[in-house]
């Protein structure tokens, strides 16, 4: 503000009441970053509890009347065919637990993430009232919504995958169910990796 008035040269007695007006501002913002962030967040869980309806039902199969199914489909094959059957479930086993660890290293790193950006909050709250620094509030403030609708785009995925796998025929073709459910695990991964680009890109955060 002061170059701006030639060093002081063009006196106008605005510039006080603007200076004290941004003063306020910015001492308010710092005061009340966390409740601000804590609003934030306390919005995004209010509608991720109303999307927890999208989920219709349980992911988890019923292994007594999954067998009881596929029992005949078993006698039917031969040894060749079960030693396959039995190596295939073995590999996608194996491919589960692994997705299952990467589902839950991306979920904690939302938790994880969480906590850094509200660590930091005072720092680019402090420059929302600088007319050139004022662009770093900016983006944290969308980034900050940015990350607390992703559990929102998380619900999705998962709803969208419990309704893949329990719409799943088991009994029709042993190879295709097993392998079908392998799809559908490493699909619901990769949707959980590009929800934080998703949700940034919506709130146009970078």
């Amino acid at each position: 503000m002061v170059t701006e008035k030639n060093n002081m040269h063009d006196v106008d007695t605005s510039m006080f009441f603007k200076w004290v007006f941004k003063a306020f501002v910015a001492v308010y913002l710092v005061t009340h970053t966390f409740d601000i962030t804590m609003a934030v967040f306390d919005m995004a869980q209010h509608v991720v509890s109303g999307a927890a309806g999208v989920i219709g039902g349980s992911t988890e199969i019923d292994v007594a009347a999954a067998l009881a199914s596929m029992q005949d489909g078993l006698d039917a094959m031969e040894i060749p065919e079960l030693l396959l059957l039995v190596m295939e479930t073995s590999l996608v086993s194996l491919c589960m637990k692994i997705m299952s660890v990467l589902i839950t290293v991306i979920l904690y790193g939302r938790m994880i993430e969480i906590y850094l950006y509200c660590s930091v909050s005072p720092i680019p709250f402090a420059t929302m009232t600088n007319r050139e620094w004022g662009q770093i509030g900016n983006n944290y403030l969308k980034s900050l919504f940015a990350i607390g609708f992703q559990g929102f785009l998380i619900m999705i995925c998962v709803g969208i995958y419990a309704v893949l796998v329990n719409n799943m025929i088991i009994a029709d073709n042993l190879h295709s169910a097993i392998f079908s459910l392998a799809a559908y695990t490493v699909i619901l991964c990769f949707s959980l990796f590009k929800s934080g680009a998703l949700a940034k890109s919506i709130f146009s955060a970078h």
